[in-house]
């Protein structure tokens, strides 16, 4: 039960704040599916008993819950980032993304979000985070009884379509047999692949070509502190790898794997007609993405060895990096 389940909900309307809503996600620690988002506005009557942080109920409960908030909500919404969302953005801005997006698919607009954590990023409302909101706020809770139930309900329908990962069971969480299956069968299309390899399993096989280093660069990057913001930003005639920041300065990193660490460095390969393309594709993710800040270009080496045959696929040693910072200022 929550101690306090108006306490931020009323601090909002004694600031002047009419409809106030609380949002939470459902879906950031599986390897695979979309991420969900609930956002709800209560009525100030709702009876909130057995109103609590979603993953501290049963299913029956939340199914329960889930009905009554529902029916009784002033207004409420449910939405999603895609797990390709999710590779591309990194899971906590995919977060962001589907929260406002269910913000914004509200039916009554709301004028004021809670939001559960302790990060905000572009809410289309004035909004307040609180971290473990969901165990805090009524408003916060309901939304994430909905998020939970709705995206169990979607791994369910995913667990028809691809058969024998049991996300019927697990819902994609990173369980004992849930990598039981991927050793068996490989990743399914909706297999998260930066998480597969941030979480990472050396005897699961990785379906992408090409792609080993990048997610082994994002890897020791997020061990490094770095905040990883996108991948694979692309323009004519120009890719940034990895774009991530350190403290206040965004980074575009450029990712060289490297086979054989004897044959020929990472370096070598950026060429002066490489650092004009860079630059020019660094200047448009600014304006792309309306960010002032410092800028700086890295190029990270990663050295993966020779791949050996294995009966889940290529598999690699312990990977060695060498990372140049200030490449090109």
């Amino acid at each position: 039960m929550l101690e306090q389940p108006w306490y931020y909900e009323n601090d909002a309307h004694e600031r002047g704040f009419r409809l106030v809503c609380g949002t939470d996600e459902a879906g950031r620690g599986p390897l695979a599916g979309d991420i969900y988002a609930g956002a709800v506005i209560l009525p100030p009557d709702f009876d909130v008993t057995g109103l609590d942080d979603s993953k501290k109920l049963s299913e029956k409960k939340r199914d329960a819950l889930y009905t009554r908030i529902t029916e009784e909500a002033v207004a409420w919404a449910v939405a999603a980032a895609t797990f390709e969302e999710i590779d591309r953005l990194n899971i906590l801005n995919a977060a962001m993304l589907a929260m406002r997006r269910a913000i914004e698919g509200l039916p009554i607009r709301a004028d004021y979000a809670l939001v559960d954590g302790d990060k905000l990023r572009d809410m289309p409302v004035p909004a307040r985070c609180i971290v473990n909101g969901d165990a805090l706020s009524a408003s916060i809770a309901a939304a994430s009884v909905l998020a939970k139930v709705s995206r169990d309900r979607y791994m369910v329908q995913m667990a028809e379509r691809y058969p024998g990962y049991g996300f019927e069971k697990h819902k994609g969480y990173p369980t004992k047999a849930h990598y039981d299956a991927l050793r068996e069968y490989g990743p399914c299309p909706i297999h998260r692949r930066t998480f597969l390899k941030k979480l990472y399993e050396p005897d699961i096989p990785d379906t992408r070509p090409g792609q080993y280093g990048e997610d082994l660069a994002v890897k020791y990057l997020t061990e490094q502190g770095y905040e990883i913001l996108e991948r694979n930003y692309r323009i004519r005639g120009g890719e940034l790898d990895i774009i991530a920041k350190d403290g206040d300065v965004v980074v575009f990193v450029e990712v060289k794997e490297r086979r054989d660490a004897l044959y020929k460095t990472g370096m070598d390969a950026v060429t002066p007609a490489k650092i004009r393309a860079l630059r020019r594709t660094g200047e448009s993710w600014f304006q792309d993405r309306n960010v002032q800040a410092r800028g700086r270009f890295d190029v990270l080496e990663v050295y993966v060895g020779t791949p050996q045959d294995s009966p889940f696929g290529p598999t690699y040693p312990i990977p060695k990096f060498r990372h140049t910072k200030r490449v090109i200022e």
